[in-house]
């Protein structure tokens, strides 16, 4: 099991998107941590709470929910970790994977980049500020192997990736300037593998079983994988197996 003995004991986490798949085994884990005393779980649907987690809500389309759950964090002090663990693919007949072109339209790709990059970017404002500054401290969001740049061979997929590598970008300013005044402060992205999800559901078909994960094991390898990351990693992303990602 996990253990994140890099993070000084007691820590205090919070996991955004823990409705989802892999938000939900995040949170399970931290749970069962002896270390973690604190788990907060915000999402857009309804979560129920106890032991370790404190459950709200949260959705990026209202600002104002990310302040209210950011807020909600004060009263228990610092937070060691916080995960974004959300991310958008598919939505319906109207937003699906582009195999071409032809197939972009503003509304889908407004929406990719709102979930997948402006969210995320928004719960980085509102809770960078409350990460401990005395101790190592991570803020992690999950990407993807499909928004790096210089790995693209296939094309395709122009929402999602373009989406995911604005999130990289994101992360490595926020790394940059993070590390001006927190030199123990992680900006990272995450890139969990092809996990059993309602995300990547479609298109498992070409997938073969030993790569398709389990979305606890893919949540214990990237907690691993921070656990094992020190400030000089900080605005990388990195698989789950601890490979870095190029940009």
């Amino acid at each position: 099991m996990t253990r994140l003995k890099s993070f000084t004991p007691p820590l205090r986490a919070a996991v955004i998107g823990a409705s989802g798949s892999i938000g939900g085994a995040f949170v399970g884990h931290l749970q069962a941590q002896p270390s973690v005393t604190q788990v907060y779980a915000f999402s857009r649907s309804p979560l129920a709470g106890g032991n370790k987690v404190i459950a709200g809500p949260l959705d990026y389309d209202d600002e104002t929910s990310i302040i209210a759950a950011a807020e909600s964090t004060r009263a228990g002090g610092p937070l060691d970790l916080v995960i974004v663990a959300s991310g958008l693919l598919h939505e319906g007949p109207d937003l699906q994977p582009e195999k071409s072109y032809r197939m972009l339209a503003g509304e889908p790709l407004a929406r990719a980049f709102q979930v997948n990059t402006i969210g995320p970017a928004l719960v980085a404002r509102h809770f960078l500020p409350l990460l401990a500054r005395d101790r190592k401290a991570v803020f992690a969001a999950l990407s993807a192997r499909v928004g790096s740049i210089g790995d693209n061979r296939l094309g395709g997929w122009y929402g999602y990736r373009a989406a995911k590598a604005a999130l990289n970008m994101m992360i490595r300013c926020l790394a940059i300037e993070v590390a001006r005044n927190r030199k123990q402060t992680l900006c990272v992205g995450l890139h969990p593998g092809t996990v059993d999800s309602a995300l990547s559901e479609p298109f498992q078909g070409g997938v073969a079983d030993d790569k398709l994960f389990a979305p606890e094991r893919s949540a214990g390898h990237l907690l691993d994988v921070l656990d094992a990351l020190t400030p000089a990693d900080s605005g990388k992303v990195f698989a789950w197996d601890g490979t870095e990602i190029p940009s």
